[in-house]
């Protein structure tokens, strides 16, 4: 894989390079920040009861229906 680097700026949300840059169109690039940390990954925890001991009211009963 080839890889080719340009510095460019955000402006209003866009990324704006260098004029004599032309990139196709649907090009796929990266974007790389310098010093700047990735934000932390989204976790969903499994939920936990808030009071454990009572965890027998949750006891699920199959029926069938005639």
């Amino acid at each position: 894989m080839k890889v080719a680097a340009f510095e460019g700026i955000v402006e209003n949300g866009r990324i704006r390079l260098p004029d004599t840059v032309r990139l196709p169109e649907k090009a796929k690039v990266y974007v790389v920040l310098p010093g700047a940390e990735a934000p932390p990954a989204f976790y969903v925890g499994s939920p936990r009861l808030a009071h454990p001991e009572r965890a027998a009211d949750f006891v699920k009963e199959v029926t069938e229906d005639a």
